[in-house]
């Protein structure tokens, strides 16, 4: 499926999401050195775990309400959140203002902000797409989502440290224009069933609302197949949760300088911290370049079977990786290790929103999430420095 024909309401996401993702990733990897700085590290990591529960809550409750309100009101209202949110960051770090404390209160709210969007955002495209072209929807919006982290932080190298103000006043702007794109020319989507119950029901106690929600999830958790799925989630992220914190330690403390290159006149060589750097580019340019090719070529094979075989590839990545200091082989390493995110990165949303009844996608998505959520809070949290790893988490709370 061509982007050409894709349906207007995709169209749109991407271009607005894209111009939020560069954004996002502008000042996100900062952050921590600020807060570090600001708080020292103990604090700062506790901070930011507590954030990260508010997100997973805010998770689940987007899930709920993108399915009981709408999918169009409910990203409406977080990208004009984000965008107020926005207003007040770049207020909390301007020539007027500088508050450490009101910077970890909107960064925050940001982060509840987009855990409401996601799930809703994520339904629409299973409620626009036919089954058969969802996995490649869905590699195409993560090859977005990766060429922005591989840009955005270049950016934000440039940009984060002395124009921070600017940054996150062009964030807002790009927040209020996001949420007017999906204000004038996105329409509602919600199944037509649901969406008669949105126009008829009226509005129910929040006692009434949270039961509903309690009782919504635990059809979720009874389903097997998707419990199992969100249980084997959990122990695969707890291995790609180690690219971005024990191989990075491992890389800069194990690996010695080594000559990469030499050819004619041309003499290359690199310590860990550098070989680190550049495997984490080979695995985004990977990403990048193959994640459309190869989800349509697992497409072909059963999902059970992809997901197996993708496990066993990281498996095996590990093993490399703990093997050997060679430069080249630890690349050899990234290959086979981006090998079995690709094979998986596409086909897993659409087998989510196959496995969800039309009128519980967006909570089957927010459930979902929570295999990377609770896998990056089940790994290794901390590197002997006492430096927080919750960086390692991919967006996936915006």
């Amino acid at each position: 499926m061509k982007i050409k024909e894709w349906d207007r309401n995709l169209k749109i996401r991407l271009f607005g999401e894209g111009m939020m993702n560069v954004l996002f990733w502008m000042f996100f990897p900062f952050m921590a050195i600020y807060f570090s700085e600001s708080f020292g590290k103990g604090i700062a990591g506790l901070l930011l775990v507590l954030s990260q529960v508010i997100a997973v809550i805010a998770n689940l409750i987007g899930g709920y309400c993108a399915d009981q309100f709408g999918r169009k009101r409910i990203m409406f209202l977080s990208a004009l959140g984000q965008g107020i949110t926005f207003v007040v960051f770049a207020l909390a770090n301007s020539p007027w203002l500088m508050s450490p404390t009101l910077t970890f209160i909107s960064f925050s709210i940001l982060g509840i902000f987009g855990s409401l969007y996601w799930p809703a955002s994520h339904a629409m495209v299973a409620d626009v797409v036919e089954e058969q072209d969802r996995n490649t929807v869905f590699a195409v919006f993560y090859t977005a989502l990766n060429i922005s982290v591989v840009v955005g932080p270049i950016l934000g190298g440039i940009f984060f440290f002395e124009h921070r103000f600017e940054l996150l006043l062009i964030a807002a702007v790009v927040s209020f224009g996001v949420s007017m794109l999906i204000a004038v020319f996105i329409r509602e989507t919600v199944p037509e069933k649901m969406e008669k119950k949105l126009v008829t029901e009226p509005s129910t106690k929040w006692k009434a609302f949270i039961s509903d929600q309690l009782k919504d999830y635990r059809v979720i958790v009874e389903d097997k197949v998707f419990l199992l799925f969100i249980l084997a989630g959990i122990l695969v992220a707890q291995t790609f949760m180690q690219l971005d914190l024990l191989i990075a330690v491992y890389l800069s403390e194990s690996v010695p300088e080594q000559q990469v290159v030499n050819l004619f006149n041309l003499n290359v060589t690199a310590d860990g911290n550098r070989i680190f750097s550049w495997l984490i580019s080979e695995n985004g340019l990977l990403v990048a370049l193959l994640t459309v090719y190869m989800t349509a070529k697992m497409s072909r094979f059963n999902e059970r079977n992809v997901f197996v075989a993708s496990c066993l590839i990281y498996a095996a990545s590990m093993v490399m990786f703990g093997n050997t200091d060679h430069v080249w082989l630890l690349a050899f390493a990234m290959f086979v290790f981006t090998m079995g995110e690709l094979m998986v990165v596409g086909i897993q949303e659409g087998f989510v929103s196959r496995l969800a009844p039309p009128h519980m996608r967006g909570q089957y998505f927010a459930a979902g999430s929570l295999r990377f959520t609770l896998g990056k809070d089940a790994c290794p949290c901390c590197y002997p420095s006492n430096s927080c790893c919750w960086l390692s988490d991919d967006v996936l709370s915006y």
